[in-house]
């Protein structure tokens, strides 16, 4: 007990925030080795402690990840943000070329000799909200201006976003509407942010035009089932078994490890691990954990309000933003109420990579939250030193 308490105090930064990433690794960690019992069965023989150990090696990397991002000062990362972007652009166009095909989606690239994907589209939020923070922070003097401030912005934004549809459209959403959000903390004129949302519906239609023509490359007819089941059905099979799932948990839950439906889900481990966790905790459980995205979200606007540089603040509000819409996405699919869209529950889903870039988010965050406390401090010293000064005279 006293060398966790030990550890507690060696952190720096917001102590709310290092509490909730380490209750929601718990939260993944014990609905993971449940949640993946069936898959075990299927394809391990049974040996649900291989996903156990493989989510907490996954959990561990990325706190590690996260401890490595919240070392380094928050600044290096802006300078790093043009790089990233100009990797990032090509990685995208490799994957809708020749990515690795996994549910008629190509979304992911093989990593060689180690048998395991990245999903590229993880790497391009990563960048492409550092680099809009940037953007934005280095434009606030002239911000209002179309061609020198918001046109530098539109361009990257449009492009990485096209580049996620076709395989990816809720991914591309989310990503979307975080940067629209960013803009307007970073005060772009508000008739710039909706042309963007404009640009943001011709572009759609523009990609469904050419889904219509290559089916093979944008996933239209997927889009298109999965809003007709919301709009003209109860959600299709797997809404109902969510469904069924929550409402066999109650308020208190069936308990960790006996979940019913995690045998009739798919994907119980991943895009609906919402629901296992209302089956075995409650809806006590639900709430608590809906309540640790909700606390992350008010902890990061009091990093913003007290954070003396633009950049940290708008970035430490665009990653906490994409993170928080994505597990409210998440959760407002398992209880129907938006079209199932695949998006995982961040730091709580079973995942590999996903985990080490909401990790990465995680740990620039906490890197911003530990200048601004260190900012603090050293504005508070130096008060006390004038007031001795004070006193003296």
């Amino acid at each position: 007990m006293n060398a966790v308490h030990n550890i507690y105090d060696h952190l720096k930064g917001d102590k709310a925030i290092w509490l909730i990433v380490g209750l929601l690794g718990i939260f993944s960690i014990l609905a993971v080795y449940s949640a993946a019992g069936s898959m075990a069965f299927k394809e391990r023989d049974g040996n649900t402690e291989f996903y156990l150990v493989q989510q907490i090696v996954f959990i561990t990397l990325g706190f590690g990840v996260m401890y490595l991002c919240y070392n380094f000062h928050y600044m290096q990362y802006s300078r790093l943000a043009p790089i990233l972007l100009f990797l990032t652009i090509p990685l995208l166009v490799y994957t809708i070329a020749f990515g690795t095909e996994i549910n008629e989606a190509r979304r992911w690239i093989s990593i060689p000799w180690i048998d395991k994907t990245i999903q590229t589209s993880d790497v391009a939020k990563l960048t492409l909200i550092i680099f809009i923070a940037r953007s934005l922070s280095i434009r606030q003097e002239y911000i209002k201006d179309f061609k020198n401030a918001f046109l530098p912005i539109l361009i990257p934004v449009t492009i990485v976003c096209m580049l996620i549809v076709p395989a990816d459209l809720s991914t591309a959403a989310l990503l979307f509407g975080t940067c629209l959000l960013m803009m307007f903390i970073g005060r772009v004129s508000f008739k710039y942010i909706f042309l963007l949302l404009l640009l943001g519906v011709v572009g759609m239609a523009i990609v469904f035009l050419v889904g219509q023509v290559f089916p093979e490359v944008v996933r239209v007819d997927t889009w298109i089932s999965r809003i007709n089941a919301f709009l003209y059905t109860d959600g299709g099979y797997q809404i109902e078994q969510s469904k069924i799932a929550i409402a066999n948990g109650g308020w208190i839950g069936s308990g960790p490890g006996n979940s019913f439906q995690k045998n009739y889900l798919p994907y119980p481990y991943a895009d609906f691990i919402y629901s296992i966790i209302c089956e075995e905790y409650g809806i006590v459980g639900g709430l608590f954990v809906l309540g640790l995205y909700l606390m992350l979200l008010v902890r990061c606007i009091g990093i913003v309000t007290r954070c003396p540089k633009a950049f940290g603040a708008i970035l430490a509000m665009g990653l906490c933003l994409n993170l928080v819409i994505q597990a409210f996405a998440n959760i407002m699919v398992s209880v129907h109420l938006l079209p199932v869209t695949g998006l995982t529950l961040p730091l709580v889903s079973m995942g590999g990579t996903s985990i080490l870039f909401t990790c990465m988010s995680l740990g620039i965050i906490l890197s911003v939250s530990k200048y601004v406390e260190e900012a603090q401090e050293k504005h508070l010293d130096l008060i006390q030193i004038e007031d001795r000064d004070a006193d003296s005279l």
